[in-house]
């Protein structure tokens, strides 16, 4: 029993020191790619019309885009500036 406690105060910390490290690394490593950093694009918001069809508006340089979206793909509806967003 006494062994089974060793290993585990030993291997906790390990793990919990490799789990931070990678998420280190994965967020160097997003930012060397540009992941994340300056989008141009961004979700406003979504509604599922059926399993298979949503609209989607999506914010693009000062532009909100109605966008239809299937397993077909994308079909823009409608464009608008964009609007004015309170807190």
């Amino acid at each position: 029993m006494a062994w089974y406690l060793v290993k585990l105060v030993i291997m906790l910390p390990l793990i919990a020191v490799l789990v931070w490290g990678c998420l280190r690394l994965t967020q160097k490593m997003q930012a060397r790619a540009g992941i994340g950093a300056g989008r141009t694009v961004r979700v406003v918001e979504t509604v599922m019309l059926s399993p298979t069809h949503k609209l989607a508006v999506l914010e693009f340089h000062g532009r909100e885009i109605l966008v239809s979206v299937s397993r077909g793909g994308l079909v823009r509806l409608a464009e608008a500036d964009a609007r004015e967003e309170f807190e």
